[in-house]
């Protein structure tokens, strides 16, 4: 689990051993910042500019299509990467985002504008794949990427307050400098992490060629009914994946709207500081939670006192909307506990079947990509038809209906299973 926790021992452990997973770790932090001050600054740009929550929803949500597509030319026409190469087109296409979202009023415009956002996601997650295959040893995978996990998630805490303090009134020119700021700093710690790494050996010697990071499709229809029987096997833990991220999409897309009508004078984004701070914090409990009572048991728990507590949304927005900050904190603890619990019991699967490990991870990015399609869409329709407060409880009360509804059925399958 990617928290403070895990950063202090692997940090103890590798003292100065792994001087370029710090000076990846240092870009993915600030690159993370600027990310995520345009990621709560898009939908107020897009409401500004007289667009409905519903058409918000749908321009957003063609960044996940845009990502995903692009995910889908990746597997089937690059079959090596270089994170030298990758990283350094990322950084080239995120210069080019907030440019034509300046300039951008229309709707082709701004869509143009997600299929950048989209793809240049999508470059960082291939880089970083191959950073870690290459530049650590095998052991170490999981460590590396949850210390640079780490450095992300309090980039995402940081990143909404930074937001707020640079947009006054509406969203101008400072707010694009100041994300430019950032962008500009991580990559000057890519230019290090180049120049470092040139002189370490790597520890593949197939990334002397560009190591092959990019994942496999399926390609044929037998590996379609495959994908359909073991999705049968899997998915409550599917459905959840997909949900978390559903809920995820919730908050960044409608939750800077709300955050800037708090009235909290440059500190609206509190609330969204509150809803990613939880990420770093369960660390320190949730694998010894898991080992008493069951992974996919705590995620199904956890997720539903979560829904019940985002049902109360627009209850607690009613008697002070200041108290929705603490509200979002305690949603995003559940919604954390449930991340790492989930991801557990994938590998339980594929240590089961180890054959099928490519399956299920394709099954759970594809079920991601929906996750954040399907958000920003609902929750802008939502927001257009109920209001954003209660939009948040909607989801809520459909997140308690589904949750009851896997746990009662966990429950008939034990008593048959007893029986």
């Amino acid at each position: 689990m990617s928290s403070l926790k895990h950063l202090y021992v692997q940090l103890k452990q590798y003292k100065e051993s792994h001087k370029p997973l710090y000076f990846l770790s240092a870009m993915v932090f600030f690159w993370t910042i600027f990310d995520c001050i345009l990621s709560y600054a898009v939908p107020l740009i897009l409401t500004e500019h007289g667009f409905s929550a519903t058409q918000m929803g749908f321009i957003l949500g063609s960044s996940s299509i845009a990502g995903a597509a692009f995910d889908f030319l990746m597997c089937r026409f690059v079959k090596t990467v270089n994170f030298r190469r990758v990283f350094m087109f990322m950084f080239a296409i995120s210069a080019i985002f907030p440019l034509i979202l300046w300039q951008a009023k229309t709707i082709p415009i701004y869509i143009l504008a997600m299929l950048v956002w989209g793809i240049y996601y999508d470059l960082y997650n291939f880089g970083l794949f191959d950073f870690v295959s290459c530049y650590t040893e095998k052991k170490e995978h999981a460590a590396s990427f949850g210390i640079v996990q780490v450095f992300a998630y309090l980039a995402e805490i940081i990143a909404p307050l930074v937001a707020s303090l640079l947009i006054v009134e509406y969203v101008d020119f400072k707010t694009f400098a100041g994300s430019a700021i950032f962008l500009f700093v991580g990559f000057l710690f890519l230019i290090l992490l180049m120049i470092i790494t040139r002189k370490k050996k790597l520890v593949d010697v197939k990334c002397e060629d560009g190591y092959c990071a990019v994942k496999e499709l399926p390609n044929s229809a037998s590996q379609f009914k495959l994908w359909k029987k073991i999705g049968g096997y899997v998915f409550p833990a599917l459905f959840l994946t997909f949900f978390l991220y559903t809920v995820d999409a919730f908050f960044w897309t409608i939750g800077p709207i709300y955050s800037e009508g708090l009235g909290l004078d440059g500190f609206n984004g509190l609330l969204l500081a509150a809803y990613a701070l939880p990420f770093i914090l369960v660390g320190f409990f949730v694998s010894k939670l898991t080992s008493r009572c069951g992974k996919l048991k705590v995620a199904y728990i956890s997720f539903l006192i979560g829904a019940i507590l985002l049902s109360c949304f627009a209850l607690i927005s009613a008697i002070n909307p200041v108290l929705t900050i603490g509200l979002t904190f305690f949603v995003s603890m559940t919604i954390a506990i449930s991340y790492p619990s989930l991801n557990g019991s994938y590998a339980d699967y594929i240590s089961e079947f180890p054959a099928i490990e490519k399956d299920v991870e394709g099954l759970e990015d594809f079920f991601t990509n929906i996750g954040y399609v399907i958000g920003p869409i609902l929750s802008g329709f939502l927001a257009d038809t109920l209001g954003i407060e209660k939009a948040f409880s909607a989801i809520g009360v459909v997140g308690v209906i589904f949750a009851l509804a896997f746990i009662k059925s966990a429950l008939r399958k034990k008593k048959l299973n007893e029986k």
